[in-house]
């Protein structure tokens, strides 16, 4: 059983959360290579096929996720990186995000545990004079990046979700993900239309995103899906004040077990988190 508990204190404080407590601020990597077909492979309308990639995650159940987030600042590039499991039905994750050095080189950041869950985000071993034993827990829809960006490792259903906005698409070619055949798209999304065509659960958080979180009213994408329709990997760019962001996907391991405990009240910090 999932235990859920509510809380909005330290949201605001927390909004810059790791991105920020690590200094990073901006990136930006352009999509490349050229088109091929002018379908999706076997007459699928690549369109159609984009927009319902986040139905089949959800069919699939779970997988194992490799995150990457690539920032840039002042000429210095970094890249967050997390590793976990995600249960798409559920819509509850749990990852452990490991920061990059400081830019001198002389400190080393312990991993960051983070729990997602439909409507909030758990972190541990925040830093930021929050106790080590103690969870910071931010609603999602309070971020106004949907928790894309600010957590160091994007919500992957909710990266999916962002394809039911999907237009100009087009179909690349095939090729191979971790051994796996795959259907190469490439498109811009168009953020508002997915929020209004998002899941109950990410709904909010996206709406948020849309309406105030992203500089630009659309994303550029490269999405990889296998024979089933399910995201093997996403590669998004985002705008968010006056940075760019580049955040890939890998899902693997289907039908992978997730266990996920939520904290209870009682191991929620509520104080002030430190400027970073």
């Amino acid at each position: 059983m999932v235990h859920r508990h509510r809380r909005t204190g330290a949201a605001d404080a927390v909004v810059v959360a790791t991105v920020a407590a690590a200094g990073l601020v901006a990136a930006a990597t352009g999509c490349t290579g050229a088109g091929a077909a002018a379908d999706g492979g076997g007459g699928v309308d690549p369109g159609v096929a984009v927009r319902r990639a986040a139905d089949s995650l959800v069919r699939a159940g779970s997988s194992k996720a490799n995150t990457s987030m690539e920032m840039a600042s002042g000429g210095t590039r970094v890249t967050v990186r997390g590793t976990g499991v995600y249960d798409f039905e559920r819509q509850l994750g749990v990852f452990e995000v490991v920061l990059p050095p400081d830019p001198a080189g002389d400190d080393e950041h312990r991993p960051i545990t983070e729990l997602m869950s439909d409507g909030a985000l758990y972190m541990k071993n925040r830093g930021a004079g929050v106790p080590a034993d103690k969870w910071v827990r931010i609603e999602t829809r309070s971020l106004s990046d949907g928790n894309l960006v600010t957590g160091g490792a994007t919500d992957p259903l909710a990266a999916a979700e962002l394809l039911r906005g999907a237009r100009r698409v087009r179909f690349v070619g095939e090729e191979r993900v971790g051994g796996t055949e795959v259907r190469h798209y490439r498109g811009v999304v168009d953020l508002r239309a997915a929020a209004r065509s998002a899941s109950a659960g990410q709904r909010g958080a996206l709406g948020a995103a849309a309406a105030k979180g992203f500089s630009k009213g659309s994303a550029a994408f490269d999405v990889y899906l296998d024979d089933r329709d399910r995201v093997r990997k996403l590669r998004q760019q985002f705008s968010v004040a006056d940075a760019n962001v580049a955040s890939t996907t890998l899902l693997y391991d289907f039908g992978a077990p997730v266990k996920v405990r939520l904290p209870a009240e009682k191991h929620i910090y509520a104080g002030k988190i430190a400027e970073q």
